[in-house]
């Protein structure tokens, strides 16, 4: 007859133990989007690096606000729904939204897409850098009000 051998850990140990297994990594990377500001704040292992102006929906094309990560990274990338327009160095988080750069430079620092995030091109190349080296999972993007 052969016998089983079980360690009973304490029920606390055996939570923590299961909360540390299956906890999602920290995100080394946090791309915060103020749409009342209009302004990007990046912060990398948890010290500010970046604050850049953007501009995201305007009236009638929200951005939709939550936490996301990103989906899928684009260095050329051009929009099939709006006229083939250029979006260099897109990082799409939510179905169709992404942050990538813009040549409508004036329009930065207020509402002007179609729900997009843009920023200027030189940033958004900084950014998408910092992504892909870091990898979609150690990102994460705040979106707020």
């Amino acid at each position: 007859m052969t016998s089983a051998y079980c360690v009973r850990l304490p029920f606390a140990v055996a939570v923590a133990a299961s909360v540390l297994a299956f906890s999602p990594a920290r995100a080394d990377i946090v791309v915060h989007i103020d749409k009342s500001s209009q302004r990007m704040a990046v912060s990398i292992d948890g010290a500010p690096r970046y604050n850049w102006p953007v501009s995201t929906g305007r009236r009638g094309y929200g951005t939709p606000n939550g936490v996301f990560h990103p989906q899928l990274l684009a260095r050329r990338w051009y929009s099939r729904k709006y006229y083939n327009s250029p979006m260099p160095y897109a990082i799409f988080f939510h179905g169709g939204f992404a942050i990538h750069g813009t040549y409508e430079l004036t329009r930065l620092g207020g509402p002007a897409s179609h729900g997009c995030v843009r920023l200027h091109p030189s940033h958004a190349a900084q950014l998408y850098g910092l992504v892909e080296r870091n990898g979609r999972g150690g990102t994460r993007i705040e979106i707020t009000n």
